[in-house]
């Protein structure tokens, strides 16, 4: 096993931080026009297993602070990982000196109200904390669910990952701003790839991103992950001697796990309110969606109902605050297929005049925060699975994603899945491998004609949200009820 520690701070205990820290935020507290101090612990622990033997244990702690301030209506960073009087004090100078020079180009001048004052914490909700979770314990858990994967010779890789993570924010701010939040995170992973002579198939949980919740110890039951091992194993086989899906217009059916992206490419990236300004178009691009279209567009048809959810109970980018300390609430971004409000912060808010939410997220305490998604969800309809199914004269249900590609502007994409069913004459007859799908963001969200119930609804996420200059990659989240499309071009290969 690896184990790592990063940039800890060893003179402090981790208990007196805290305390430290807000001694020093004193120092400063009125050196600019605004300041905030805050400080990211993180703790991951990262396992993985393939055929019931340990491939990688890594073990890392991540420790600093970012500093912000407002000068002359302009906003710079400085961070540190050097947690004492005189790095705090390094970081902040240069946060000053360098939005001091750069706040005569700046490219609006803000004022302190994007910064208001608020108090409160966030927890993860869980029976039992991660950290009661001991090494033994986590790779037993893995090995045997490895072994669990490989219920036949042909299955010739079977891997079982998990990635735990802890994590506590301090943040201050100048405006009178005190807020903690901890979250305890766990992704967990599965896939076996299963081989018949030149036939080569991989079915994994969810696409490989697997479950990526906010949990305890709790979530790690063995009998339940043993029969998703099961589920997996034969579904790999299945694929050995399915049919390729074929290619034609037909309905389309998405599983959740699938909708996790399409919601994720076509409905998240495009909203970010800084990409429709412009600010990430030279490394993520642009949208197709203008600021004269809150309001008026019609993304999707009139039963697609998407919220932004910060509450979320156990998704995987729940909080009560965002990176700048403002308070995050439920709202809609579209209504009745009608677009209202953009993933855009209060500064990007300001800039634009467009509604937004509580979304400036950082990947780490080395990161300026940006307009990023969090939870973002499609609430759910009125149909069974099996009514749905039973709609759908020729179709093809897909599951879990293996593929996408999306153009720079968010409009044209093509996804491939991991395992299909097709369905004809409203019943599901047969297997089939490789299964793709091709549209265009508007006409695909209004060819929306079906949902099933709120009971329904799985909630997905993907650590590995990549944005920003330099990257920053996040964590976010996903939950949606089974989608029918109507007229959707599926095609097959590989």
């Amino acid at each position: 096993m690896q184990a790592q520690t990063k940039n800890e701070t060893p003179s402090l205990k981790a208990e007196n931080l805290a305390q430290f820290l807000q001694t020093e935020f004193k120092k400063y507290r009125s050196a600019a026009d605004f300041v905030s101090f805050k400080m990211i612990r993180e703790k991951t622990r990262d396992y993985s297993v393939r055929n019931g033997k340990a491939e990688d244990l890594t073990e890392f702690v991540d420790l600093g602070l970012m500093i912000e301030v407002m000068v002359s209506g302009h906003i710079g960073y400085g961070a540190t990982c050097e947690l004492t009087a005189d790095g705090i004090k390094r970081a902040f100078e240069r946060a000053l000196n360098m939005t001091r020079t750069s706040a005569s180009r700046a490219v609006y001048k803000f004022d302190k109200n994007i910064r208001p004052a608020v108090q409160g914490t966030y927890s993860t909700s869980r029976k039992v904390r991660l950290d009661k979770l001991s090494l033994t314990e986590i790779f037993d858990y893995l090995k045997k669910t490895s072994l669990g994967l490989k219920t036949n010779d042909k299955i010739i890789s079977a891997v079982s990952d998990a990635m735990l993570i802890e994590c506590t924010q301090n943040y201050f701010s100048s405006e009178g701003t005190e807020i903690f939040q901890e979250f305890d995170i766990i992704v967990n992973s599965m896939s076996a790839t299963a081989s018949d002579g030149k036939e080569s198939q991989t079915r994994s949980l969810h696409g490989g991103r697997g479950n990526c919740i906010q949990g305890g110890a709790e979530y790690f039951q063995l009998d339940n992950a043993l029969r998703e091992c099961e589920t997996i194993s034969r579904e790999a086989l299945e694929l050995l001697t399915a049919e390729n899906c074929p290619s034609e217009t037909c309905d389309l059916i998405l599983a959740p796990d699938q909708m996790l992206l399409q919601i994720h490419e076509s409905i998240g990236h495009p909203l970010e309110l800084d990409r429709i300004l412009g600010d990430e178009r030279n490394f993520a691009g642009w949208s197709f969606v203008q600021p004269a279209d809150f309001g008026h567009l019609q993304y999707g048809s009139p039963i697609m109902n998407v919220v932004f959810d910060p509450a979320g109970a156990n998704q995987l980018a729940s909080y009560n605050f965002d990176d700048v300390g403002n308070k995050a609430d439920k709202k809609y971004l579209i209504k009745s297929g009608k677009l209202e409000a953009a993933l855009g912060s209060l500064e990007s808010q300001t800039r634009s005049k467009i509604s937004g939410v509580a979304n400036a997220r950082s990947s780490s305490w080395n990161r300026a925060p940006i307009d990023r998604m969090a939870n973002i969800n499609l609430e759910g309809g009125d149909l069974s699975l099996d009514q749905m199914i039973a709609k759908v004269e020729r179709g093809v249900i897909m599951y879990s994603n293996r593929s996408w590609s999306i153009d720079d502007y968010r409009r044209k994409f093509q996804f491939g899945c991991e395992y299909g069913k097709l369905i004809e004459n409203g019943k599901v007859t047969k297997t089939l491998k490789n299964p793709n799908y091709r549209g265009v963001t508007v006409p695909f969200w209004n060819a929306l004609s079906g949902l099933t119930t709120t009971d329904t609804i799985e909630s997905y996420g993907s650590p590995y949200c990549g944005k920003g200059e330099p990257s920053q990659v996040i964590r976010v989240g996903h939950a949606s009820p089974y989608a029918l499309f109507k007229n959707i071009e599926v095609f097959g290969g590989g």
